[in-house]
């Protein structure tokens, strides 16, 4: 006897998803509400819990396929042992559309780690055993990162043998090649979206530099007894966070969006932090920022990065949001122009922290600086109102104090 396994409701507006990854084998035991198959939607990856306890069953779709909400996806057979069932091929349900060429034999195959199918192809380009990675991923999963971080600590891999080489390995030295690697579906998501804010909306940015050594100073005095009180570090986001907060109370239309021919304001700030992700830039949502502490800011973002690190996020995570913060920093950006989150009508850009000349009362000191950037919907906020708004996260980065008096 079998139990289907269905695509379960994956939210509202959603009707489709792509099967990113089996995370479990054909004959394998599978306990109630187990993840069995991860599917990717347009904003997050979504577990499929098996609906009962017994052996995975056969596969009716295969990783890269296109399937609609309430498809069936496989099966759980009665028992408990682990008798291998047979993967058809045959079972795919017509209604089903292939997106995504099948993933290429992985040199795994004598290992029992679940692979995405990006992690597959990178394990076969560097000649990475799997089964000897430690994975940082859910579950222990490998990530891209983990087998980057593999290969880079091993010695180069022999020559494949025949019976594992890509076509690239037999090309001659020095040929030209190329790869096509289907688009995920979020990477298909960011880009529709980022390109429909360049179309709809009158983008224009504003710069302002901003001298770090205040909240530098800060975080040395204080980061010890800060983690040790709350557990968790004290980093720049939460400064920045409730610089956006005092701004916005002084230029509602940076917190506001366009909503047909009506302007909504919104008396909360809902902060969309962009983190990084194995499949792009992800915007969770930190909810009533405005009305945070400076822990509970710092604790949000980092389980947040966790989350996406893990492709844990969930829908909720991901909705709403009416400001965003952007931070290429982290990767060494010296100056940028973001691009809007719709429907929100701006996002803040922050950037690495240098040393730079600057004068002060008259000298030539050394401080650490660094460039703001907003980009602003000029449809809904003006020049003016986006240069007061940065002064103000200026200032207030500039004199923290500002921050606990209101100014």
């Amino acid at each position: 006897m079998s139990t289907e396994v269905k695509v379960p409701v994956l939210g509202e507006s959603i009707t489709e998803a792509t099967l990113g990854q089996w995370l479990k084998k054909p004959g394998e035991p599978v306990a109630v509400d187990e993840p069995i198959a991860s599917l990717e939607t347009d904003k997050v990856a979504v577990e499929v819990p098996s609906p009962v306890a017994g052996i995975m069953g056969a596969y009716a779709v295969e990783e890269g396929a296109t399937v609609n909400v309430g498809a069936v996806i496989g099966s759980i057979d009665a028992g408990t042992g682990a008798a291998a069932a047979p993967v058809a091929a045959s079972a795919v349900a017509p209604a089903v559309t292939s997106t995504a060429a099948p993933a290429p034999a992985a040199a795994s195959e004598n290992s029992d780690l679940p692979l995405s199918p990006a992690v597959r192809r990178l394990v076969l380009e560097l000649g990475i055993d799997p089964s000897k990675i430690k994975g940082t991923g859910k579950d222990g999963r490998l990530t891209k990162e983990d087998v980057v971080a593999a290969a880079k600590g091993a010695p180069a891999p022999a020559a494949a043998s025949a019976s594992t080489a890509t076509p690239a390995a037999s090309a001659p030295t020095g040929a030209r090649q190329e790869e096509r690697v289907k688009m995920t579906r979020l990477r298909q998501t960011i880009a529709k979206r980022l390109k429909s804010a360049q179309d709809t909306a009158a983008l224009l940015t504003t710069f302002n530099d901003v001298d770090m050594s205040a909240v530098i100073e800060a975080r040395a005095t204080y980061k010890d007894l800060f983690e040790k009180k709350h557990g968790v570090r004290l980093g720049f986001m939460g400064f920045f966070t409730k610089a956006v907060a005092l701004a916005a109370r002084d230029v509602p239309a940076v917190n506001a969006q366009i909503d047909g021919d009506e302007i909504v304001y919104h008396n909360y700030l809902d902060v969309s932090v962009a983190v990084s992700a194995p499949n792009g830039l992800v915007v969770p949502v930190v909810r009533n920022a405005d009305a945070m502490s400076f822990a509970q800011i710092e604790k949000a973002i980092g389980d947040f990065g966790a989350k996406a690190k893990a492709g844990a996020l969930t829908m909720e995570d991901m909705s709403g949001g009416t400001f965003t913060i952007s931070n290429g920093g982290v990767f060494g950006s010296l100056m940028s122009t973001p691009i809007i989150n719709p429907p929100q009508s701006a996002v803040l850009g922050l950037h690495r922290i240098e040393d730079r000349a600057v004068v002060r009362d008259g000298q030539v000191v050394v401080r650490p600086m660094m460039y703001l950037a907003l980009s602003y919907d000029h449809r809904l906020i003006d020049g003016r109102e986006a240069v007061t708004f940065l002064k103000i996260v200026k200032e207030a980065i500039e004199d923290p104090t500002r921050l606990l008096i209101d100014l």
